[in-house]
């Protein structure tokens, strides 16, 4: 397989953010943030991503893209969304999760993660440290939320985690996130992170 060694060519290639292959048009309003956040969720398993993300859109289908609708359904019922995906092994355990995630975003933070935003003022480590608190959101989910989030929370930028700077090194780029932003404008930053993410997988 050949392997784009410039930005230009990565973000040609492979320049599509999970988020949208899952259907998740991002902006800073409640549904779609919760939407990545559940994506994060399904990615921070030991999963197949391209699984991961028809779960998603699975879930989504099935109308659990609030916080409300996910605690309203039943856990058979997310069990079931996540089986037509094939998200096999991790379907109960991650039924779960969803579901108790989703009633921590009610509790929490009134069902809208951009309360989230505001209690971390502006802090990109703070937001990390909060998303950690919902279940099964651990370091590696953090940074997939911060990779796609960054587009619509600026503050995060640049947000390239260790799978895309690794990546980025084997290509011959730079393997620092203010070195990488330097090659894009600050709007492609998710699609570049999301390249390299790719890239690093497939080989």
């Amino acid at each position: 397989m050949s392997r784009p060694t410039t930005a230009e060519g990565l973000l040609d290639e492979y320049g599509r953010t999970y988020a949208e292959e899952a259907g998740i048009r991002l902006r800073n309003t409640p549904s779609p943030l919760y939407r990545l956040l559940t994506l994060c969720v399904l990615l921070s398993v030991r999963i197949k991503a391209g699984i991961a993300v028809a779960a998603a859109r699975e879930l989504s289908a099935a109308g659990m893209r609030t916080p409300r609708a996910m605690a309203g359904a039943s856990w058979q019922d997310r069990v079931d969304a996540l089986g037509r995906a094939h998200y096999r092994r991790y379907d109960e355990s991650t039924a779960t999760a969803l579901g108790d995630g989703a009633q921590f975003v009610i509790d929490r933070y009134r069902g809208d993660l951009r309360r989230l935003r505001e209690e971390a003022a502006g802090d990109p480590e703070r937001i990390r440290g909060l998303l950690r608190e919902f279940p099964r959101i651990g370091p590696v989910g953090a940074d997939i939320f911060s990779r796609e989030a960054q587009g619509v929370w600026p503050e995060l930028r640049p947000a390239f985690d260790r799978r895309a700077r690794d990546a980025a090194a084997g290509l011959g780029l730079p393997e620092t996130p203010e070195g990488l932003a330097r090659l894009v404008e600050a709007e492609d930053l998710p699609r570049l992170a999301a390249a390299l993410v790719r890239v690093g997988l497939a080989n």
